[in-house]
């Protein structure tokens, strides 16, 4: 796969990335064994961002990501998270200095690895200034613990705050066909910053795939469950996308994950989707999505279909809402 620039301080990665979120989170979990064979797969196909929190599980799945590029580890760019507090009782969010260093030094110790390539904030912390956040992100870096920083679902105005503070390199936040909210403000300010875009769910959390036609097919503790866009007539109104999607893409001889993917791949040469699997075999079609030619007629059918707003449903249940954009 071609290569694209993270920020403007030398970070370099594959066009395409891998989430392992649902490798043991959110969705449900697969055996070790499985996500580390599509870890695997991933990075024998080229792939070298890797993405993973210590929230996850929480906790296990930077451990079975560690496993997977203990091998390996000069082939992987590897980006990890803190800030969601699911160790705290009193917080839902924590970006205090000595939270960041903790976070680091745990997670560090659980991936079995020296450094982070890429450390991001996973949520703003509203009531801690980004100065002081970034701040003692910055150290980790001077200490050699991290060598790039990234911030995800901030705003605008955080952003250039902490990029004030210390070079971003990536903002990730949620971008597909029907998540395009990015493209209002969050896409020209990084832009003008020169930070990257790492887009996280690029197959709108698997649902333009096509292969979910019922909230019947997630598992009862699926958190998709209880998302808005997987609900009642939302996730009716949300089919008809998925059949159009679906429609073109055969037209064209690719699947319709394959579609979505590269048109997010098409959005420009900052921008780094990183699908999540928990299989090899989908770990080599979302690949093929790099070998998908769009032209300007593809991408104006594409806005057609799915025009910004067109998704029924929020991203989130309201008070995960709250968190992002901050």
């Amino acid at each position: 796969m071609d290569r694209r620039t993270l920020g403007s301080q030398g970070l370099t990665v594959a066009e395409l990335g891998l989430g392992c979120m649902g490798m043991s989170f959110a969705y449900g979990s697969v055996p070790d064994e499985q996500a580390i064979a599509t870890i695997h797969r991933a990075t024998e196909l080229g792939v070298t961002l890797i993405d993973t929190a210590n929230v996850y599980g929480p906790e296990t799945n930077e451990a079975v990501v560690g496993k997977a590029i203990a091998d390996r580890r000069d082939r992987v760019v590897l980006a990890t998270k803190f800030g969601n507090a699911y160790d705290e009782d009193d917080r839902q969010v924590d970006g205090r200095p000595d939270y960041v260093r903790s976070s680091c030094e745990a997670s560090l110790q659980r991936l079995g690895v020296e450094h982070i390539d890429l450390y991001y904030q996973h949520r703003v912390d509203p009531d801690v200034p980004i100065e002081e956040t970034v701040g003692a992100m910055a150290e980790l870096v001077d200490g050699g613990k991290v060598r790039h920083l990234g911030l995800s679902e901030a705003g605008p105005e955080t952003i250039r705050r902490a990029h004030a503070t210390h070079p971003i390199a990536a903002l990730q936040t949620e971008y597909s066909l029907w998540s395009r909210d990015p493209e209002d403000q969050i896409l020209p300010t990084v832009r003008e910053l020169g930070i990257g875009f790492v887009a996280y769910s690029p197959l709108g959390r698997g649902f333009l795939t096509g292969r979910i036609t019922s909230p019947e097919d997630l598992d009862e503790d699926d958190f998709r469950r209880s998302s808005p866009r997987f609900q009642g007539e939302n996730f009716q109104r949300n089919l008809e996308l998925v059949d159009r999607v679906r429609e073109m893409a055969e037209d064209r001889d690719v699947t319709a994950g394959q579609l979505a993917l590269a048109w997010v791949l098409h959005r420009g040469s900052d921008v780094v989707p990183i699908p999540g699997t928990t299989r090899p075999e989908r770990v080599e079609e979302n690949v093929g999505a790099a070998d998908v030619a769009l032209d300007e007629s593809d991408l104006e059918q594409l806005d057609e279909i799915a025009p910004v707003g067109v998704a029924a449903g929020e991203r989130y249940p309201e008070p995960m809402m709250r968190q992002l954009n901050v």
